[in-house]
């Protein structure tokens, strides 16, 4: 089984968030604003709310298509809910890493 890098998995995550809204990539930010002042908890709550909006734009997007809205396209429908799913099912994996640390952390001996 192999292992993944939390960090690697949520830079991966805002990159592709950041490309979806058309925002300039983290890669892309000055160097002091990747700096220690920014906490886990926020990148946490940032990440659940684009996966949140990813969600909500393909549900908009197939309740378009549903309707048969002239501007409704199967392709870019069916694109946006792969989009969301793996943008989901990377944020349950992160908090499936998360929890398993915190196991292990409490099963610690002191």
């Amino acid at each position: 089984m192999s292992q993944i890098d939390v960090n690697n998995l949520l830079s991966q995550m805002r990159a592709l968030g950041a490309q979806a809204s058309g925002a300039m990539p983290a890669a892309a930010l000055p160097a002091a604003s990747k700096g220690p002042g920014v906490d886990f908890g926020t990148l946490f709550k940032q990440s659940i709310g684009a996966v949140a909006s990813q969600q909500n734009d393909a549900q908009r997007q197939v309740t378009a298509f549903e309707r048969g809205d002239p501007g409704a396209d199967i392709v870019k429908t069916s694109i946006a809910g792969q989009k969301a799913d793996l943008a989901f099912r990377g944020l349950v994996e992160v908090r499936n890493k998360l929890v398993d640390a915190y196991t292990t952390i409490m099963n610690m001996p002191v």
